[in-house]
């Protein structure tokens, strides 16, 4: 490792010291899945509040309790049993409505039918495997190929960065106890791959450790790869200095 790459390894850590604290859950979406303890409960809460987790933030915590209103003290359950509300245009998060909604609700049941946990679809897979894996179970189960509910779920194969999924995945993988809930036991935070949110894109360009000008899957790959090489067990954990940085506004300093 150059001295260059040591001195922002430095920079960044003393970033993650600062942001990854207890304190942040309060203000971030990751809260929902945190008031559950099974883990089946919590992948559900994780999933769904994932997806709606764009846009402003205070809209997103009200639609989040919306969605936890519908799913009941046991969000599983809820699923499991397939009881959905009727189908309807009423909006659930900007563009997510309630046929969107029991869309996905379905290809949940669907899955849970099959696997014990999501879990199961991502070990032994990388990650983008996962996702295209959860993404085909919930189209197969509810019998439509180009339904509106799609645009809701980012598509690995047509070379979507998959930014609200992987926030997803950091959550259930990550394991060190403080923001993420570390309950996947068989996936490692190894093979994780970054969020790319809009300040992790902004800072990561200003850095210089992403080249790619697109927000792809490419430039996941890219900018993954590079922070591999500070932390090959957890390259994912600096994405709270990279949206830390952006959010405190470090580039209108500069």
């Amino acid at each position: 490792m150059s001295k260059e790459i040591n001195e922002l390894k430095l920079f960044l850590d003393e970033m993650v010291k600062k942001i990854n604290i207890s304190d942040f859950i309060k203000d971030d979406p990751v809260q929902f899945p945190h008031r559950f303890t099974k883990k089946q409960d919590i992948e559900v809460v994780g999933f769904l509040v994932s997806l709606i987790s764009w846009g402003k933030r205070a809209m997103i915590l009200r639609d989040a309790e919306r969605i936890l209103e519908i799913l009941g003290d046991s969000p599983y359950e809820y699923i499991k049993n397939g009881e959905f509300p009727p189908v309807s245009n009423i909006a659930v998060h900007r563009t997510m409505n309630m046929e969107d909604f029991v869309f996905i609700c379905n290809g949940l049941k669907l899955l849970y039918s099959r696997h014990e946990s999501m879990e199961e679809l991502f070990i032994g897979n990388d990650m983008f495997e996962g996702i295209q894996l959860v993404r085909d179970t919930i189209i197969e189960a509810n019998g439509i190929k180009g339904h509106r509910a799609e645009r809701q779920l980012s598509s690995p194969a047509k070379g979507s960065a998959c930014k609200r999924i992987h926030m997803f995945l950091k959550w259930m993988v990550r394991k060190d106890g403080i923001v993420d809930l570390g309950i996947w036991e068989n996936v490692s935070p190894s093979s994780l791959f970054i969020p790319l949110d809009i300040h992790v894109i902004n800072m990561s360009r200003h850095l210089g450790i992403l080249k790619r000008k697109q927000n792809d899957r490419k430039s996941v790959e890219e900018l993954t790869s590079f922070l591999r090489m500070l932390s090959p067990e957890d390259p994912v954990i600096y994405d709270y200095a990279l949206f830390g940085l952006g959010v405190t506004g470090y580039l209108k300093n500069k």
